[in-house]
């Protein structure tokens, strides 16, 4: 399958919500049916992706702020390296996370949505759908528990209920807002329901 263009696809939610498996479904789904998707996600693996994992491990070791520009500097490295190359190439570009949760997380901390939004502005690329994961924190955190991960900078549950209300304001014509509290598969069938109609409309003939 050859694309007019590159396509950016973001999954997002709170901790909890499924967006790394929805990511990685929809991403292999693609590749099924030929086309030429990859997948990333953030924190990244990069330099200052790996700062945000580690200090994630310890409760309150940043201040938002500090929080806050960890995550530019590594969207800003995630986009240069990896997004505009992909989208360049006219891959079909799955991103588990985005800005979306650093204005819904770092917001629920105190600072402006709005401020977080415009600091985005200079070099984030607007995607092209946003799938927008909801789901009870308490649910979300049951999950987190089952799996067993110990990053505890996110996974307070009066916390992750300010950043579900913010994600929940996210409006948009490329904003779709789905119930995660449902089976893996089926919420995965209606994700991959609303992709290929439109990616199907932007093949090379």
């Amino acid at each position: 399958m050859r694309l007019k263009k590159g396509v950016l696809i973001v999954i997002e939610g709170i901790d909890g919500a499924g967006k790394s498996t929805q990511a990685r479904l929809l991403h292999k789904k693609l590749l099924s049916e030929g086309y030429p998707a990859v997948y990333f996600r953030e924190p990244t693996k990069g330099k200052w992706g790996r700062e945000v994992k580690k200090l994630a491990r310890r409760a309150d070791s940043l201040s938002p702020e500090e929080e806050l520009d960890l995550f530019l500097k590594d969207r800003e490295e995630n986009v240069k390296k990896n997004l505009r190359p992909a989208l360049s190439r006219k891959k079909v570009v799955i991103l588990d996370r985005y800005y979306f949760s650093t204005i819904a997380y770092q917001g629920a901390k105190g600072i402006s949505p709005a401020r977080i939004r415009k600091l985005h502005q200079a070099f984030a690329i607007k995607p092209d759908l946003v799938f927008i994961l909801d789901i009870n924190p308490a649910e979300g955190l049951e999950r987190i528990r089952m799996r067993k991960r110990k990053d505890i900078l996110f996974e307070r549950e009066d916390y992750l209920a300010r950043a579900r209300k913010i994600f929940r304001s996210f409006r948009g014509r490329t904003l779709i807002h789905m119930n995660a509290a449902r089976l893996r598969m089926e919420l995965h069938r209606d994700i991959a329901a609303r992709v290929q109609p439109f990616l199907h409309a932007r093949i090379r003939r």
